[in-house]
């Protein structure tokens, strides 16, 4: 298995649950199961033993790699040199190994089979993915600055779609010149290299890249966090030669000050992990909130790089194989937002944004608490 030599240095200090300020338990799978086996180092000592014999694969192994949600958090608090900065890469490469011995978890299985047949897990065609777009006069991409990507959410989703209508009208008041791909556009496959199919998120990168570099793209911002990242980090080695931005990174280097957003508005704001741990930017979104006259930015006790993940990451959003409950992640991070005393918790993913408005409604805190979109947000202040 890749980075099998690695397993063994794991000496199960426990820290991988835990974030930097040891404020909680941070791991939204060990959140859940509040077994050790469902943490980083609970996952490397159960992998390393089914590697060298001692342990047979099946359904509990399976469920146990698979609850993974790619958040990083366990890279960020690992003590060990050399191995933190490979864990998640682990455990993609045991569910991918899982994977070909037939062991995937039914949900998982049909999310991949989705992807498989209809290139995404809403099982839509291709032909609809330029409905988001509707009545907006978006141009397609015909050489402008940027090619403005959406993803598999930000065309299908009900809230993924407002969100993706938001930054356009955003990108356009801004002063972005950018255009779209429309019903050519494809999925960029972040989220099935994370549930561990690696051989088909490099297919999917390679349609979407030989499009993109047909079309002479040289620069792209993305809807998702969770593109932002496939696209700035793996598809240079896929044949990528654009650059790549998160919205919120374009917009924020444009707009200096906006309308007052009405007076005293309390917003707190999530970190995705995909934008944050796993690609460095935690000011972008602050810069944009700050920038609202009358906004105070209320920060949760887990913020940043210690952010509690929504538990939609890796692949989870579609799989639902975490679970549900009053420890599941979402949850938990609501009724932390919630203690803020903020009236609005904002998020910059279309993921983070269903995970914790479906969270909200689970709590019972619509009365206390509004998920929005940070783009919408942000309009409302024009």
């Amino acid at each position: 298995m890749k980075h099998e030599e690695l397993l063994h240095r794991c000496f199960r200090c426990g820290w991988c649950k835990m974030p930097l300020n040891y404020a909680d338990f941070n791991c939204p799978s060990y959140l859940q199961y509040r077994f050790e086996s469902f943490t980083a180092g609970g996952r490397m000592w159960l992998i390393r033993a089914w590697q060298q014999g001692e342990l047979k694969a099946g359904e509990r192994l399976a469920q146990i790699l698979f609850t993974c949600v790619t958040c990083k958090n366990c890279v960020q608090t690992c003590a060990m040199a050399g191995i933190r900065e490979q864990l998640v890469e682990i455990f993609m490469a045991a569910k991918g190994e899982l994977a070909e011995q037939g062991l995937v978890p039914p949900s998982v299985r049909d999310y991949l089979k989705a992807m498989q047949t209809h290139g995404n897990p809403y099982k839509r065609p291709d032909a609809e993915r330029a409905r988001w777009a509707e009545g907006l006069d978006l141009p397609r991409y015909s050489g402008q600055e940027y090619l403005f990507y959406v993803g598999d959410e930000g065309a299908f989703d009900e809230l993924g779609i407002g969100m993706a209508r938001s930054v356009a009208r955003l990108l356009g008041k801004a002063g972005v010149d950018f255009g779209i791909l429309g019903e050519a556009e494809t999925s960029d496959g972040n989220d099935v290299r994370a549930a561990g199919e690696e051989s088909l998120a490099r297919a999917l990168a390679e349609n979407l890249t030989g499009k993109l570099n047909d079309l002479g793209v040289k620069k792209v911002v993305t809807l998702s966090p969770h593109a932002f990242n496939i696209l700035k980090t793996d598809y240079p080695a896929w044949g990528g030669v654009f650059a790549v931005e998160h919205w919120s990174q374009v917009v924020a280097r444009r707009v200096r000050a906006l309308a007052p957003a009405g007076p005293s508005l309390a917003v707190t704001f999530h970190d995705p992990c995909y934008l944050g741990r796993w690609q460095g930017e935690y000011e972008a979104p602050r810069a944009l909130l700050r920038a609202v006259p009358g906004l105070t930015l209320l920060e949760m006790p887990r913020s940043r790089q210690n952010a509690l993940c929504c538990g939609g990451g890796g692949g989870n959003f579609f799989t639902d194989i975490l679970g549900h409950g009053g420890d599941q992640a979402a949850r938990v991070r609501v009724r932390e937002a919630a203690e803020t005393g903020a009236a609005v918790l904002a998020a910059a993913c279309p993921l983070c944004l269903k995970m914790l408005d479906d969270a909200v409604k689970a709590e019972g805190l619509g009365d206390r608490l509004a998920v929005r979109d940070l783009a919408t947000l942000l309009l409302a202040a024009r």
